[in-house]
């Protein structure tokens, strides 16, 4: 089998979701396209969104992102609420779902839900189970990364997220993803091929708005 990464940074493979970096070029594989809060350069931020939009645009892109809220870096939390909008509202305009990179600001991400209409994914989710219990009451989807094959608290929160909600992925961390299905089939207690056949469902549900 050949499972699905629905987020990672390797050109090299060609089942899942490429993280296309800022101002690259389109690769031939499936890509996200996005503004990261951490590449948000205020003087250029009109070229920055002529970029995604042509890039966002084309057949091979699968979703908008990674794009969010960030409460690490210095840029101002006005400006990047702003560019989140942004990506939002051309995400409700070309029916493409979008992939979210969140640090620290979990609620004022969740206050954007209301403006989407597509589906968001919170990618790369390690936090408690309070945090997922309130992504999942305003229907986001959480994808989990290699934490999950060591961290038991996320072990114990991944029990609770419904299978219609989930996704894996790599990241850009260099490990077999093989590994990751298994040990949260097991965690579910389902077979592999089950759950490899939710998360090919779930991606034809965000797919198709």
């Amino acid at each position: 089998m050949v499972f699905f990464d629905f987020h990672h940074h390797h050109k090299n493979i060609s089942h899942g979701i490429y993280n296309l970096e800022l101002e690259k070029d389109a690769p031939d594989i499936p890509y996200s396209a996005g503004l990261h809060p951490q590449d948000i350069l205020t003087e250029s931020i009109e070229k920055q969104f002529q970029w995604l939009y042509s890039t966002a645009m084309k057949e091979s892109c699968f979703a908008i992102g990674e794009c969010g809220l960030d409460g690490l870096i210095s840029l101002d939390n006005k400006i990047q609420e702003e560019v989140f909008l942004r990506q939002i509202e051309f995400s409700n305009e070309i029916k493409k779902p979008l992939i979210i990179h969140c640090v620290r600001r979990y609620y004022e991400v969740i206050s954007f839900r209301k403006k989407a209409q597509q589906a968001m994914v919170i990618h790369g989710f390690n936090k408690k189970q309070t945090i997922a219990e309130d992504l999942l009451k305003n229907n986001f989807y959480l994808s989990f990364g290699k934490a999950v094959l060591y961290n038991l608290s996320l072990q114990n929160t991944l029990k609770i997220v419904p299978l219609d909600k989930i996704f894996l992925e790599t990241d850009n961390q260099e490990f077999d993803i093989q590994e990751l299905y298994q040990k949260v089939a097991e965690i579910k207690g389902i077979s592999i091929e089950k759950l490899d056949l939710h998360i090919v469902e779930n991606l034809e549900t965000i797919r198709n708005g």
